[in-house]
C-alpha cells in the first residue's frame, strides 16, 4: 500500500504535465514555409554538411534566401543541379 500513493502521485504528475507539453505545442505551434520542403526534395539529402550548412534543410532555406548557390552542395548530381536552379528560378525569381 505504501508504494501505490507514490506512483499514483507520479502517474497524475505525468498526465497533467503531458496534457500542459500538448496544450503548449499547440499554442506555440510556428508554420513553416512549405517551398522549404519543396527545396529539400530536390536536393540529394545526404545532411552531409559539405556545403557548409549544418543540414539539407538549412541549405534549402539559404537558397530561398538567396544566400547561397546550389552548387555549393558538393554531392549534388549535375542534372539535379539544373533541375534545382530550374525550380528555383521559376517559382521564385520574384522573392
Amino acid at each position: 500500500m505504501d508504494i501505490l500513493v507514490p506512483a499514483a502521485i507520479l502517474a497524475g504528475l505525468g498526465f497533467i504535465l503531458g496534457l500542459l507539453i500538448n496544450v503548449v505545442s499547440k499554442v506555440f505551434y510556428v508554420e513553416e514555409d512549405p517551398a522549404i520542403d519543396e527545396v529539400v526534395e530536390l536536393l540529394p539529402r545526404y545532411n552531409c554538411g559539405a556545403c557548409g550548412h549544418p543540414g539539407c534543410k538549412e541549405m534549402a532555406i539559404s537558397l530561398l534566401n538567396k544566400e547561397s548557390d546550389v552548387m555549393a552542395c558538393k554531392p549534388i548530381k549535375k542534372d539535379a543541379a539544373e533541375d534545382l536552379k530550374k525550380y528555383l528560378k521559376e517559382h521564385f525569381a520574384n522573392k
